[in-house]
C-alpha cells in the first residue's frame, strides 16, 4: 500500500482514493496517445491503404476533439475535489482561491516548457491559464457554472469547428496537415520556433476548454465519480444518451476526413464540424460516465490491470509529458527523424505502445512506492507557501 501527503502533509493511503476518477485518467491517456500521435507523421497515406483509412475513421470518430473533452472534464472534476478537500478541512476560502491560482501558474510554467522543449500538443499550460482567470468559478453556483459553460460553449464549439474544417478538407484531399511540416532540423530553432504564436494559442485553447472544466466542476460537486455506486442511473443515462449522440454527430465528419462521402457546399461543411466537435464534449463527459459504472462493477476486486491502469491514472501529469518526451525521440529531425516513415495506422501502433510502457512504469512506481515527479513537483510548488504561512504560525 503507497502513501501520499495531503494539502496540510499528512499522509493518506492512496487506497482511500476513489477508483473511477483515476481509472477514467489512466483511460484517457490512452485515448490521447491515440489522437495525438498521428500529428507526428508527415503522410499518413505511408502503408497499408485499408489499416490507414480505418485508422482515420476511429480517430475523427472516437480521438479527436472528444479525447480532450474527457481530459479536460476530469481536470475540472479534480478541481471540485480540491475544494471539496480543501473545505472539509476548514479553509478560508480566500486560502483556497490562492492556492488554486498558484497551481494554476506552475501548471503554466510547466506546459510552457512542455510545449517549447517537448512538442507543442500541450494541455497543461491551458489548464494554468484557465484556472488563473477563472479561479472564483470553483465556488461559483451551480447557475453560474451552468450558464458560463453553456454561453462559452458557442465559440468554443466554433473555433474548433473552425479548425476543423479546415483539417478536413485538407484530410479529405489527402494532405492532412500535421506537425511534421512545422518540424526544425535542430534542437536550438525548436525551442524558439514556437514562442511567438504560443500566448494567443495557448488563450484561444483556455477558451475552448472552459465548458467542459466547468462541467467536471459541476459533477465534483455531487461527487458522481468519487461515489459512482450512488449515481448509478445517472451514470447509465449520460453513459448511453451522450455516446450515442456523439457516435451520430460525430459520424458524418468521419465519413467525410476519410472520404467515403464528400460535399462541396460550404454550409454543410460548416454543420458537419460544429455537430463533430459540439458532440465531442458529450462524448468526453460520456466516456467518463462509462468509467464510472466500471468502477461501479469492478467493485473492491481489483485484478493486476485495474490496478496498474489506476497507477498509471494517479500519475496522470508525469505519463502525458512522457509521452511528449516519446514523440520528441521518435519523430522529430533532430532525433529519430520517423515521421516520414510511417503512416496512420503505425503512429497508433506506437501510440497503443507508449501507453503499455507508461502502465508498466506507473505499476512498477507504486510497488516502489514513488510518487509521479510530475505530480510531487506540482504539489511541492503549489503548497510551498501554504506550508511556510502554517510553519510560521505553529511556532
Amino acid at each position: 500500500m503507497t502513501r501520499t501527503l495531503n494539502a496540510s502533509g499528512a499522509a493518506i493511503s492512496t487506497s482511500a482514493r476513489s477508483l473511477a476518477p483515476d481509472l477514467a485518467r489512466g483511460f484517457m491517456l490512452l485515448a490521447i496517445a491515440l489522437a495525438h500521435a498521428p500529428a507526428l507523421a508527415g503522410d499518413w497515406s505511408m502503408g497499408p491503404a485499408a489499416l490507414n483509412t480505418a485508422v482515420g475513421f476511429l480517430k475523427s470518430l472516437l480521438a479527436d476533439n472528444q479525447a480532450r473533452a474527457m481530459f479536460v472534464f476530469l481536470f475540472g472534476y479534480g478541481l471540485g475535489q480540491l475544494a471539496f478537500r480543501q473545505q472539509a478541512r476548514g479553509e478560508e476560502w480566500i486560502s483556497i482561491r490562492k492556492l488554486l491560482r498558484r497551481r494554476g501558474f506552475w501548471l503554466l510554467v510547466i506546459g510552457f516548457l512542455n510545449a517549447a522543449v517537448l512538442v507543442p500538443i500541450d494541455i497543461i499550460a491551458v489548464y494554468g491559464l484557465t484556472l488563473l482567470m477563472a479561479a472564483p468559478l470553483v465556488r461559483a453556483r451551480d447557475a453560474v457554472l451552468d450558464w458560463t459553460a453553456g454561453l462559452t460553449l458557442v465559440p468554443a464549439t466554433l473555433l474548433l469547428a473552425w479548425q476543423s474544417v479546415r483539417a478536413n478538407a485538407l484530410a479529405a484531399a489527402g494532405t492532412p496537415e500535421t506537425l511534421a511540416s512545422y518540424m526544425e532540423p535542430d534542437f536550438l530553432t525548436h525551442l524558439v520556433a514556437g514562442l511567438p504564436s504560443w500566448p494567443i494559442e495557448t488563450l484561444v485553447a483556455s477558451l475552448i476548454v472552459l465548458p467542459g472544466m466547468l462541467m467536471g466542476i459541476w459533477a465534483a460537486r455531487r461527487r458522481i465519480l468519487d461515489e459512482p455506486e450512488r449515481h448509478v442511473g445517472l451514470l447509465r443515462r449520460v453513459t448511453w444518451v451522450f455516446l450515442l449522440l456523439a457516435v451520430a454527430g460525430r459520424l458524418p465528419a468521419a465519413l467525410l476526413v476519410t472520404g467515403v462521402w464528400a460535399t462541396e457546399s460550404v454550409p454543410v461543411q460548416w454543420a458537419v464540424a460544429v455537430a463533430h466537435d459540439l458532440t465531442g464534449y458529450l462524448g468526453g463527459v460520456g466516456m467518463a460516465a462509462a468509467v464510472g459504472l466500471a468502477a461501479v462493477a469492478i467493485g473492491e476486486r481489483r485484478g493486476p490491470f485495474t490496478t496498474a491502469l489506476v497507477a498509471l491514472g494517479q500519475r496522470s501529469m508525469t505519463f502525458y509529458i512522457f509521452q511528449s518526451v516519446v514523440w520528441l525521440a521518435l519523430f522529430y529531425p533532430f532525433t529519430l527523424g520517423l515521421h516520414d516513415a510511417m503512416g496512420a495506422a503505425a503512429t497508433w501502433a506506437v501510440a497503443a505502445g507508449v501507453w503499455a510502457v507508461s502502465l508498466l512504469l506507473a505499476e512498477w512506481m507504486r510497488r516502489a512506492g514513488w510518487r509521479g515527479p510530475g505530480e510531487v513537483l506540482l504539489r511541492k510548488l503549489s503548497y510551498k507557501k501554504a506550508s511556510h504561512a502554517s510553519s510560521a504560525h505553529a511556532s
